[in-house]
């Protein structure tokens, strides 16, 4: 089932492109003398409009590190140049206007930060337990960088993956494979905490509660890989938790043998979700589940069944509101015929009762093998078409960059033309952020909008910068360490009329933008809006 490229310019994908007009002249005043010599101006107060709604859409891009898929590009690599790689990356996400990095920071129980509870992760440095040289702390420069982008930062966990097929060197004496073997369970060539456990589950959620409380992540995320994904090739492709299961039923445990697991991993969901809010609630909780929840939903669809495979209820955590977020991984084409990309989209959709967000992965790793470019255009229309969906996350960093040209042409220009605001999230926080001190002065013979807060805590998390040309609105999204914007030049010589600059909070509310309007250049009166905007549950992109 295909859309030809008018169905998704139609649809929304192909958004118009509203080209900056804005001059910089310097600031003047009318010269005095005889009435008739004045220069003659069209108003003192020139019209000017209710700056339009800012576009709200996640743009999202995973950033692996397991194996050194995305980031660092190899291990070994020194620090310096560890650090050029990432923040190339971001400058890149920055460029196609793209709002979030989900950098995976825990890919086999081991750490890309200082930890005490884990040992550095063997794709820095090359060697499991050995820091990077000179040693840095990766996670704490992600977000820093990050944040003075724009960008959010959501860390991205394995919560029971222990060692992975792309291992590169021995496990540390501080991995959990040799300090708690009795938690470990070799499946294939993998090795697996044991979910069943409680003293695994714990071990997880202080991990994950430790980069918490010592990093301003903007999210906690965890990926599908709970229990691990059948191996058929295995002669007992069960995973070997027997003993476990055994002493469960022991205790008094009545579950079969695989409502049991969902029950280990529903529990640790909820707990996640529990403890993430506890401790910082303005953090959004993410999981990206496998695409398909289980085979005939919705119906005609086919493949893995994740609810009974890897003990994965998504459906379940989405309706009892553990989420703020689910990111189903939709990794197929829009006219396959038995996992099609809009009908697995339009199902994710339906089991929202509580409204959080929807955010589906998309493969665009796949640009690099058989798949043309409108492919992912044409998804990304279908998921603004898409009522209860407002954004989408990208799967394959290094292929999107490695091929910028291709990507900038068809998604940076055509679905991206104009930076976007992630969608709030009211229920973490509705607060509505205080209005900024604006002031416009000269700078270098050029008019620039300066603010601040108007009390020291009140620093939100972005500004909202949009300036009017005549009849047009331009917008743009600046850092919350941002506090000046000089108007830039356009090749058509036109003042700009006004210029709204709007705070948005944590949560993604935005606040009371004030208005500067300015005639002939000048600053003339600054006009605040009739009053906050309040926020709106999470829908389908209209461009």
């Amino acid at each position: 089932m295909g859309i030809t490229k008018n169905e998704a310019q139609d649809i929304g994908c192909f958004s118009r492109m509203i080209r900056i007009a804005v001059v910089a002249f310097p600031l003047t005043t009318a010269m005095a003398g005889p009435p008739e010599s004045r220069p003659v101006l069209r108003s003192a107060r020139p019209e000017f409009s209710t700056p339009p709604a800012v576009q709200r859409e996640f743009r999202g891009l995973w950033v692996a590190s397991v194996g050194n898929i995305d980031w660092p590009s190899k291990a070994g690599l020194s620090s310096e140049k560890q650090q050029a790689e990432l923040v190339a990356l971001l400058d890149n996400a920055v460029a196609m206007r793209l709002n979030a990095v989900l950098l995976q920071v825990r890919p086999s129980c081991d750490a890309l930060y200082p930890s005490k509870l884990e040992p550095w992760s063997e794709y820095l440095s090359g060697t499991m337990g050995v820091a990077p040289a000179p040693e840095y702390d990766p996670l704490k420069f992600a977000v820093r960088e990050a944040h003075q982008r724009g960008l959010e930062l959501h860390a991205w966990f394995n919560p029971f993956r222990a060692r992975y097929t792309l291992a590169r060197s021995p496990s540390a004496a501080s991995h959990v494979t040799k300090t708690h073997p009795q938690w470990i369970r070799r499946y294939g060539n993998l090795e697996w905490l044991d979910p069943g456990l409680p003293q695994v589950q714990e071990h997880s959620l202080s991990v994950v509660k430790d980069v918490l409380q010592r990093y301003d992540v903007d999210a906690i995320h965890l990926d599908d890989y709970f229990y691990p994904y059948p191996d058929s090739s295995l002669k007992n492709p069960e995973f070997p938790d027997q003993k476990t299961y055994e002493t469960y039923r022991t205790q008094g445990g009545n579950l079969n043998r695989s409502h049991w697991r969902r029950d280990n991993v529903n529990r640790f969901v909820e707990s996640l979700y529990r403890m993430v809010k506890t401790e910082k609630p303005w953090v959004k909780v993410g999981i990206s589940p496998f695409g398909i929840w289980r085979p005939d939903n919705p119906r005609g669809i086919r493949g893995l069944d994740a609810y009974e495979s890897l003990a994965a209820d998504a459906r379940l955590w989405l309706q009892q509101g553990w989420l703020d977020y689910v990111a189903p991984q939709l990794y197929w084409r829009i006219d396959s015929k038995e996992q099609g990309f809009q009908p697995l989209l339009r199902w994710w959709t339906e089991q929202n009762p509580l409204n959080r967000h929807v955010w589906p992965g998309m493969a665009s790793a796949n640009l690099s093998k058989n798949w043309i470019p409108e492919e992912i255009s044409h998804q990304i229309a279908l998921t603004r078409a898409q009522r209860g969906c407002s954004g989408h996350i990208h799967w394959g960093s290094n292929v999107l960059f490695n091929q910028a040209k291709t990507f900038d042409q068809w998604l940076g220009k055509q679905c991206y033309p104009e930076d976007a605001l992630v969608p709030p999230s009211p229920w973490l926080d509705s607060a509505v952020p205080d209005a900024p001190i604006v002031r416009i002065q000269s700078l270098k013979g050029r008019p620039t909008v300066t603010w601040s807060t108007p009390k020291e805590n009140s620093t939100p998390s972005l500004w909202v910068v949009q300036i009017q040309t005549g009849k047009s609105w331009t917008t743009r999204i600046l850092p919350a360490a941002e506090r000046q914007y000089t108007l830039p030049r356009s090749a058509q010589q036109t003042n700009p009329t006004a210029v709204a600059i709007t705070p948005v909070s944590r949560a993604g509310i935005m606040g009371r933008p004030v208005i500067s309007v300015l005639a002939s250049g000048n600053e003339k009166k600054k006009t605040p809006s009739p009053g906050p905007v309040k926020p709106k549950v999470p829908r389908a992109i209209k461009d």
